[in-house]
């Protein structure tokens, strides 16, 4: 589908919302330190498969809604919600760019913690082996939790969670989050689970594919062909719902929530528009997980996003066996 020029956006509004429950302190403000991650806030646009471009906002405008100097035309609605902690913080902050038939709503979920190890998985206790990201959140006291890479969907993959090694199938390219607060990506075929345990690894993620290594976005070549499984029943090539890790620094990830299958209100992103966006976030590693109407959102209590199966079914979340999730 050929994708029409959008012009740089504005930021309308920020609607900044804040709780706070008991022993926990939940913040407000969305000013964020110097780093990678809040890079330039000149304009910056993602490009999709065929060449075209949708022009949008940079990393200041994710995690701060400062406006971008540009030509007039479409403008983004930017919300925020932030909680910190003890053991790190949350920020998170929504995006739209582009408009019709072209907008694209997304989530940018800021993370810094002192251990990596506050970065927890949940999986879920239904006896069908899924539950919706909501239910496995709010069974584990989770504040701010999102959607994992449904491991239990397939049989291979290296699947470490919380340390416990779950499966050891070597497959394909995966990533790991290590105890030391580092994220890297790994030929499963050339290790084990044994092997990533003894370097500290947390969790270990099997779907791909690789979005950014050594801070260069994965060829287009690449991203266009790749499919998790071959002949794969939902095929994640074309626009889509998305979820991805990223890593910023050491204990600082950036998780991203791509809405989509929703007319007027977001179109979801190819996986090379994906990849662009981490990197120009700051990611200098970055691993897309399971998207689609799993994409899901979760925050002080309910879903924040619009997880949709179809483009004509109801926005309604589609059960996972697994998530991250903070608590």
């Amino acid at each position: 589908m050929a994708v029409a020029l959008v012009s740089v956006l504005v930021v309308v509004a920020i609607v900044v919302l804040a709780w706070t429950l008991p022993g926990k302190k939940s913040s407000g403000s969305h000013t964020s330190s110097t780093s990678a991650a809040a890079a330039s806030s000149t304009s910056s646009s993602l490009s999709d498969a065929n060449g075209t471009t949708t022009t949008g906002h940079s990393a200041a405008d994710e995690t701060t809604g400062s406006a971008s100097a540009g030509t007039t035309g479409t403008s983004a609605a930017s919300t925020g919600l932030s909680y910190s902690d003890a053991a790190g913080s949350v920020k998170i902050s929504k995006a739209s760019v582009g408009s019709g038939a072209n907008k694209i709503t997304y989530y940018v979920i800021d993370i810094r913690l002192t251990s990596a190890k506050a970065l927890q998985a949940g999986l879920a206790s239904d006896p069908s082996g899924a539950a919706f990201t909501s239910a496995i959140a709010s069974a584990n006291g989770a504040v701010f939790a999102i959607n994992g890479d449904y491991f239990r969907d397939r049989t291979d993959g290296i699947i470490i969670r919380n340390g416990v090694v779950y499966r050891d199938k070597p497959a394909r390219t995966g990533a790991a989050i290590f105890t030391d607060g580092s994220m890297k990506v790994f030929d499963e075929t050339k290790t084990s689970a044994a092997e990533l345990l003894a370097q500290g690894a947390w969790h270990t993620f099997s779907f791909g594919p690789v979005l950014v290594a050594a801070g260069k976005p994965t060829a287009s070549g690449i991203l266009n062909s790749y499919e998790v499984v071959p002949n794969p029943q939902y095929p994640i090539q074309g626009m889509h719902p998305r979820t991805g890790i990223g890593y910023v620094a050491p204990d600082h990830f950036i998780l991203i929530d791509v809405d989509g299958r929703h007319p007027g209100y977001s179109r979801g992103m190819t996986l090379q528009e994906f990849a662009q966006l981490f990197k120009r976030l700051g990611c200098i590693t970055a691993y897309n997980i399971d998207g689609g109407a799993s994409a899901t959102v979760y925050f002080q209590g309910r879903v924040i996003n619009q997880p949709k199966n179809h483009t004509v079914d109801p926005v309604q979340e589609r059960a996972t066996s697994d998530i991250l999730f903070i608590k």
